[in-house]
């Protein structure tokens, strides 16, 4: 999941989400909510902006106590630090992340090229890979921010 809309550096350095990147997270949370969604895990990148999303993911999906920090997600972070993080997993995940790490990382698991843009991410949105087995992932769904109304 990308993060949701934050405030312009000028205007925080922190960059917390905005009212309606807030309501677009939870949006969109809800919507993962009644499609069954659930992760044993919820990873951010430790700023402000991923932490704030991954808590209103977790709180809207019931799953507080799952959130935590983890390395490897930051903006130009290489994505083969998150990728390591996925494979030595047996959980289902969800990492909030930014922009390009995130479509770099998409790009090298479905079609093992980080460099290719693959999956146009939107701030707030949700992307849902799927294992298929040790040949490779696939691209099951995308939740943009405007779902559910």
């Amino acid at each position: 999941m990308q993060h949701g809309e934050a405030a312009p550096e000028e205007v925080d350095p922190a960059r917390p989400l905005t009212p309606r990147g807030r309501e677009e997270v939870a949006r969109v949370a809800r919507m993962a909510r009644k499609m069954g969604v659930r992760a044993e895990r919820i990873l951010h990148s430790g700023k402000l902006r991923a932490l704030e999303t991954a808590e209103i993911l977790a709180r809207e999906l019931g799953q507080e106590a799952n959130v935590s920090q983890a390395d490897g997600l930051a903006p130009k972070d290489d994505p083969q630090l998150a990728l390591h993080t996925i494979e030595a997993s047996n959980q289902s995940l969800i990492l909030v992340g930014h922009l390009p790490h995130l479509s770099r990382l998409v790009s090298l698991l479905l079609v093992g090229d980080p460099g290719r843009e693959i999956v146009a991410f939107r701030m707030g949105a949700l992307v849902s890979l799927a294992r298929e087995s040790e040949s490779g992932w696939r691209l099951r769904w995308i939740i943009p921010p405007e779902a559910g109304g």
